[in-house]
């Protein structure tokens, strides 16, 4: 398990996950968020979209879970937030970026974003907060 000392400004990290034709409907069923968007390519397509979308929380899960590896604990992610940027449809590669902005007492702070294969940012204005107790 990491110790605070180990933490160092500016130290990067990333995590990549691509979204399958299926992971809206598995993350509906786990969150309970059947908005018709998400499972139903007539739907979205209704709406304006090229078919369906992913829920920005299971995005957002995704930042989670690279926070809790950079914190080596997911106990450890006190704190996330972000601002959802634009839609992630079956097919796109997520990857989170970030790197530690500041450290303080027993407070690792990240800042990060999240960008499909494009280069199109996803999530923006991503930050991490970590308790580490040693």
């Amino acid at each position: 398990m990491r110790t605070i000392d180990s933490f160092q400004v500016n130290e990067p990290f990333s995590l990549t996950q691509t979204c399958d034709a299926y992971r809206p409907i598995y993350y509906a069923a786990a969150s309970g968020d059947f908005n018709p968007i998400h499972i139903d390519a007539e739907v979205g397509r209704a709406a304006g979209l090229d078919g369906v979308i992913l829920q920005g929380l299971c995005t957002m899960a995704w930042a989670a879970e690279a926070a809790a590896r950079l914190y080596g604990d997911p106990a450890r992610l006190k704190k996330l937030s972000v601002r959802f940027s634009a839609p992630v449809k079956p097919g796109d590669t997520i990857t989170v970026e970030g790197a530690v902005t500041g450290i303080e007492g027993d407070r690792v702070a990240a800042r990060f974003k999240a960008v499909n294969q494009r280069g199109e940012a996803v999530l923006k204005n991503g930050l991490a907060e970590g308790v580490i107790e040693d």
